[in-house]
């Protein structure tokens, strides 16, 4: 940190590399533009940390620039990640992101101060794993979202191959 600068606030930092979610920036020091690198940096991230199987994954995003790149599209078709799009002026499209970036930012981002950038994308980092790995919620009848996907998953693998059963029977 340059000697006079403030302590790092998590800005823009966080909101768009794990979430893909630029509404949720509220300092623009950080990021003077949206950019589609970054966007497809978020994908490939996101791919990574499910051992790189996204095929069939939905991808929801707004219509910013960013999300509508050819580049962006490109990466999606590569990865077999399926687009969806929300309406223009349609808020309950981007209310699951939105309300996550409120709880980041209420419960994590408000409350710390980072010396560098490279402490706040770290710990954010660690809070959003957190946040999937370990965290009750209730609308995934109160599992951690990875154990309630893996849940869910098992239970549609479960039930295709009941239905090959019948279909070979």
């Amino acid at each position: 940190m340059s000697p006079g600068s403030p302590p790092v606030r998590a800005g823009c930092v966080w909101p768009r590399w794990r979430t893909c979610s630029p509404a949720g920036c509220w300092d623009t020091r950080w990021v003077k533009h949206h950019d589609a690198a970054l966007t497809v940096a978020s994908l490939r991230m996101a791919a990574a940390s499910r051992g790189g199987d996204v095929d069939g994954v939905i991808f929801h995003t707004d219509r910013g620039s960013e999300c509508t790149a050819a580049r962006l599209q490109a990466a999606c078709r590569h990865r077999g990640v399926v687009r969806s799009m929300g309406r223009v002026g349609c808020a309950p499209g981007n209310a699951p992101a939105e309300s996550f970036n409120s709880t980041l930012k209420v419960e994590f981002a408000y409350r710390h101060r980072f010396a560098i950038r490279a402490e706040a994308r770290l710990r954010i980092a660690t809070w959003i794993a957190d946040f999937y790995t370990t965290r009750r919620h209730s609308v995934a009848d109160g599992l951690p979202p990875i154990v309630y996907e893996q849940r869910i998953t098992a239970a549609r693998a479960a039930t295709a191959a009941r239905h090959q059963q019948l279909i070979a029977a």
